[in-house]
């Protein structure tokens, strides 16, 4: 019996084809611009469509102000130097805002990638109204989106970095914070559209924190192509992400990377999320400063200073919750077996005295004997690496996929 073909899909009509094409040219702009000049001729080569066709998505873009041309640039070959191409300092931006337990931090990036625009305020946001933490942080985010307005910058969307479990717009739970079902999108945009009178509301999105400084790390951190890893933030908790080939792996609810709440022991401390012995119970912000006898005074930088000073104290604190941390990560990487393993937050200052016990546990708990000490698998996050650029760049990365949808 002669079998029927499955039916194609509808064909993608001229808008379509052009409009990918745009966010092609756009994106290949973007990505040549990063290391040298971008010209007409050589994104036709690196995107596979004609010289004269680039040319005429090209003028499309500048039109639409999302590129910009200059002088002429030269090749060293036979032919007419070309103008030099870059993606558009103004226009189009994205604005991200990390709330976690004891700052908010708010960042505008622009197309090319770019922070233009910081401001973080430390608040203790522990046992505040959700309502009113998420209007402290729409104040700053509109004092921040009028700096950014004086760079001729207009950020099309906004991305929340929130910790804990984030599914829907809502935070289903953040231990740390006391939160339990908070629709912080809706919260924080009728709090910011009541500061923005008269202004376009802005599409508010929003992600677990690690999640997003895992995508920062990603995009910005200069991982020399490493494509694969496991991502820890240390701050009051611990936060995990995964990536996996260069796509952040969420899991089936959106819950993935919880690995503050990983039990170490049983019988150990009691946790704000109801169990006990969790590791963020050992190397959190709060279990570091504690084990080490600061009494938040200074907080993790009178932690590096006196470990820097060789205080037998701060140094076991540190060793001590490098251990536990190389404990379960060895777990994960048995498990999913990344390339690297990256810490940030508080992590990234006290390595010196963190990675070689987290190294050590490492190489004797991976059975797959590609892990060594000093391998360079454990490393530092990048100061890019963070969630509010990550969140900000999210919103970048919906107008480089579709720069007509976003035209002035």
């Amino acid at each position: 019996m002669k079998s029927t073909p499955a039916p194609l899909g509808p064909k993608a009509d001229k808008d379509t084809v052009r409009r990918n094409n745009l966010s092609l040219v756009l994106r290949a702009v973007r990505d040549v611009g990063e290391a040298g000049e971008a010209t007409r001729a050589g994104v036709a080569a690196r995107v596979g469509l004609t010289r004269a066709a680039v040319s005429s998505l090209v003028e499309q873009l500048l039109d639409i102000g999302f590129l910009t041309e200059s002088g002429k640039t030269f090749s060293g070959q036979a032919g007419r130097p070309g103008t030099a191409l870059k993606v558009a300092r103004t226009g189009p931006a994205g604005i991200g805002v990390e709330i976690n337990i004891d700052y908010v931090s708010v960042c505008v990036v622009d197309l090319a990638g770019t922070g233009r625009v910081r401001q973080t305020e430390h608040l203790d946001n522990r046992g505040a109204p959700p309502g009113e933490v998420l209007a402290r942080a729409a104040r700053i985010a509109a004092r921040t989106l009028e700096s950014a307005r004086e760079q001729d910058l207009h950020p099309v969307g906004a991305a929340l970095g929130l910790p804990g479990l984030v599914r829907g717009g809502s935070v289903h739970q953040a231990p740390n914070l006391g939160w339990n079902r908070v629709p912080a999108e809706e919260l924080f945009a009728n709090a910011l559209d009541g500061l923005r009178p008269g202004r376009t509301a802005l599409a508010v999105r929003s992600e677990n924190e690690a999640n997003l400084a895992a995508l920062a790390e990603l995009w910005f951190g200069g991982l020399d192509k490493v494509r694969s890893f496991l991502y820890l933030t240390g701050e009051i908790g611990v936060g995990g992400a995964l990536v996996i080939d260069g796509e952040l792996l969420r899991g089936a609810h959106g819950f993935a990377g919880e690995i503050g709440h990983v039990v170490v022991d049983p019988a150990g401390p009691e946790c704000r999320c109801g169990s006990r012995g969790c590791l963020e119970q050992y190397a959190g912000q709060a279990a570091l400063l504690r084990a080490a006898g600061i009494d938040g005074a200074g907080g993790v930088a009178e932690l590096e200073r006196r470990a820097r000073a060789g205080d037998a104290r701060a140094v076991a604190a540190v060793d001590g919750a490098g251990r536990m941390l190389g404990r379960v990560l060895s777990g994960a990487v048995n498990l999913l077996d990344p390339d690297a393993v990256v810490l940030g937050g508080i992590y990234r200052g006290l390595m010196p005295w963190l990675s070689p016990p987290a190294d050590e546990e490492l190489t004797g708990r991976v059975v797959s004997g590609l892990w060594s000490r000093d391998g360079g698998r454990l490393r530092a996050s990048s100061v890019a690496g963070d969630a509010a650029r990550g969140a900000a760049a999210l919103v970048v990365r919906d107008v480089l996929t579709d720069p007509v949808a976003y035209a002035w």
